[in-house]
C-alpha cells in the first residue's frame, strides 16, 4: 500500500510522505483520510443545495478537523466516520429532492473498511486536479478549511457559531470539485477562507473571554507539587475546566502541557487552586518528557503522538483525537481518568523556574499608553512577532537564535507552540513593559491582529507601516489559515519558516511574493540586519 501526504512541514524530503506518516500515520489512515475527505465533499454538493441543517453543519467541522495532522490515528474509527457521512449525504439528498449529476455526489463507501480503503487510495491528493497550480491552490484552500474546522470546533463546544462561515464551508468544499473553475477562482476562495477565519477566531476568542474573562498576565510554576496528578494536553478550554470541576476536593493536582499553557491565564480557569503549572514543553517532545510525569494524562485535540509503553496504560484520549489501543473518553465524564490519576504514584514536591503567559489583547491593550509611549520616546524601536507551530525538524532552532539576538530596545510578541524555542529565556523589560508577551494559543493569532490594529490606529499609519515583523513558524493546517487571514487582511513582509510548503509550487510561491512580499526565513542575523538595517 502507498501514500501521500503532504499537508504538514514535517513532509518526508521536503515533498511529501509516500511510505508512512513522519507523524506516525500509516498508508491505511492515509487513505480512510483521503476518502473521508471525498465524502464529506460528496456531502457539501447537497448541503450547499440545502442550505443550512444544524447536524450535517456540525459533522462537516468534526469531519475536517478529524483529517488535521495529529488527531485520529485510528483507522476503524475513521471507518465508522465515512460511513456516518454517507448517511448523512443521503439524508441531505433526500431533502434536495433531486440526485446531483457526477462521481461524486455519487459516492457510496464500500462495506467494510478494507474496500473504504482501497476507494481512499483512488482519491488522493494528486487526483484533485491536472494542473499543478490550481491543485496548489486547492491544496492551500483544503488545509485552510481544515485549520479553519478546527477552530471553529472549540468554538462550537462553547455554543458559538456563524451562517455565513457555515455556508461557505459547504460552498468551498463543493467548489474543489467543479473541473470547469480556474486558478483564480481558487485563489478567491482561498483569501474568501482568510476572511471567514477571521470571524471564526472571533467568535472563539469571545467563547473563551465570555465565558473565563479575558487572560491577565499569570506566573506559571514549571516545576511540580506533591500529590497526585492529571495532564491535560491540547487546546480546548472547556475540557480543562470540566477535569478541573470532577477533580476538587479529591487532592489531584491538574497540570497543562503544550499548547493548554494560556489556560493559566484566564480568571474562570486560575480560580481553580488545584491548577498548579504546566509540565513538559512542545507537544514534539511527549516521547521523553511523559514517562517522567507518573499520573494520568489526557489529549483533548491534535498534537499527539506514537505512545511509548511506559506510558500508554495511564493516557487517554478526548474529543476527535484518537489512537489505536488507547482508552477514548466520549462526552464529559472523567470519572476513569480520575480513578487512573489515583491509582498512580504521586508526584514530587520539586518546585521550578515561573514562566509569564496571559497577554492577550486586552491586557497589553490595557497599557497601550505606555507602550505607545515607550515608542514615541525610542525606547521601543521594534515589534516582532516570532511565533507558530513548534515541531521536530531540524531548523527551528532560528526561532530561538532570532529571539536572543533581537536588539534590547525591541519586544517580542509570540504565541501557539513555537514559544516553547524560547519561552524559558531571560528577555528582561523596557520601563516595566516585558520584552516577550506570550498572548497564548494558535487560535489566539485574532489577539495579536487585534494588537497589531489598534497599534496602527494610535500611530495613524497602516499594520504594515508599523515597526513591527512577523517571524512565523507553521507546522500543520492551522498555521495554514492563520496565514490566510493575515494575507485576508493585506498583511505583507511575513517571513515564513523553517521551510516553505512542499504544496506550494513556484508558479504559487511567485503569486505570494509578488502581491505580500512574503518570503522564507534565511539566518537570524541576516533577517534582523535586513528588517533593522
Amino acid at each position: 500500500m502507498s501514500m501521500f501526504c503532504n499537508q504538514c512541514e514535517q513532509a518526508a524530503n521536503g515533498t511529501g510522505c509516500n511510505i508512512s506518516g513522519v507523524c506516525g500515520k500509516k498508508p491505511d489512515v492515509a487513505a480512510l483520510q483521503d476518502h473521508l475527505l471525498y465524502g464529506l465533499k460528496s456531502l457539501a454538493l447537497y448541503a450547499d443545495k440545502i442550505g443550512r441543517n444544524a447536524e450535517i453543519d456540525r459533522f462537516t467541522i468534526e469531519g475536517l478537523f478529524t483529517t488535521v495532522t495529529n488527531v485520529d490515528f485510528d483507522p476503524a474509527n475513521i471507518g465508522g466516520v465515512i460511513k456516518r457521512c454517507y448517511e448523512l449525504k443521503e439524508k441531505a439528498k433526500a431533502s434536495y429532492g433531486s440526485s446531483i449529476p457526477g462521481p461524486v455526489a455519487d459516492w457510496k463507501p464500500a462495506d467494510d473498511l478494507a474496500g473504504m480503503v482501497a476507494q481512499g487510495e483512488q482519491h488522493g491528493i494528486n487526483t484533485l486536479h491536472d494542473n499543478e497550480d490550481i491543485r496548489s491552490v486547492i491544496e492551500i484552500l483544503m488545509y485552510g478549511l481544515k485549520g479553519m474546522a478546527a477552530y471553529m470546533d472549540h468554538a462550537m463546544i462553547l455554543g458559538r457559531s456563524d451562517d455565513e462561515v457555515m455556508a461557505f464551508f459547504q460552498k468551498a468544499l463543493a467548489a474543489t470539485t467543479d473541473a470547469n473553475l480556474g486558478l483564480m477562482d481558487f485563489v478567491g476562495l482561498a483569501m474568501e477562507c482568510g476572511k471567514q477565519n477571521l470571524t471564526v477566531m472571533g467568535l472563539l476568542n469571545a467563547a473563551h473571554t465570555d465565558t473565563y474573562g479575558h487572560p491577565v498576565p499569570t506566573p506559571v510554576q514549571l516545576g511540580t507539587k506533591a500529590g497526585k496528578a492529571i495532564l491535560v494536553s491540547g487546546h480546548d478550554l472547556k475540557m480543562l475546566e470540566e477535569i478541573l470541576k470532577q477533580t476538587e476536593g479529591k487532592g489531584i493536582n491538574i497540570y497543562t502541557h503544550g499548547e493548554m499553557l494560556p489556560a493559566h491565564g484566564y480568571p474562570g480557569l486560575k480560580k481553580y487552586s488545584h491548577l498548579v503549572g504546566n509540565f513538559g514543553g512542545a507537544w514534539q517532545d511527549q516521547a521523553q518528557e511523559f514517562p517522567s510525569f507518573p499520573g494520568a494524562i489526557v489529549f483533548n485535540t491534535n498534537c499527539i503522538q506514537r505512545p511509548a509503553e511506559s506510558y500508554t496504560d495511564r493516557l487517554f484520549t478526548w474529543g476527535l483525537v484518537q489512537w489505536p489501543g488507547v482508552k477514548h473518553i466520549g462526552g464529559w465524564d472523567f470519572s476513569e481518568v480520575i480513578k487512573k490519576a489515583l491509582e498512580c504514584p504521586s508526584l514530587p514536591e520539586n518546585p521550578g523556574q515561573e514562566i509569564l503567559t496571559g497577554f492577550g489583547h486586552n491586557a497589553v491593550l490595557g497599557v497601550a499608553d505606555k507602550v505607545i509611549a515607550a515608542v514615541k520616546s525610542g525606547a521601543i524601536k521594534h515589534f516582532f512577532l516570532v511565533g507558530g507551530c513548534d515541531g521536530a525538524k531540524s531548523g527551528r532552532n532560528y526561532y530561538t537564535e532570532f529571539a536572543e539576538k533581537a536588539p534590547k530596545d525591541t519586544v517580542i510578541l509570540t504565541l501557539a507552540c513555537g514559544k516553547y524555542r524560547f519561552n524559558k529565556l531571560e528577555f528582561g523589560d523596557i520601563g516595566g513593559i516585558p520584552r516577550l508577551l506570550d498572548i497564548g494559543q494558535c487560535n489566539d493569532a485574532y489577539s495579536a491582529i487585534q494588537i497589531a490594529v489598534a497599534l496602527a490606529g494610535a500611530f495613524e499609519c497602516g499594520v504594515n507601516d508599523l515597526p513591527l515583523s512577523m517571524i512565523l513558524s507553521w507546522y500543520e493546517q492551522k498555521a495554514v489559515v492563520i496565514l490566510l487571514t493575515l494575507l485576508h487582511l493585506g498583511i505583507k513582509n511575513i517571513k515564513l519558516g523553517p521551510t516553505l510548503p512542499a504544496f506550494i509550487t513556484p508558479n504559487v510561491l511567485n503569486f505570494l511574493v509578488e502581491n505580500f512580499n512574503i518570503g522564507p526565513i534565511t539566518t537570524a542575523e541576516a533577517d534582523l540586519k535586513a528588517i533593522l538595517g
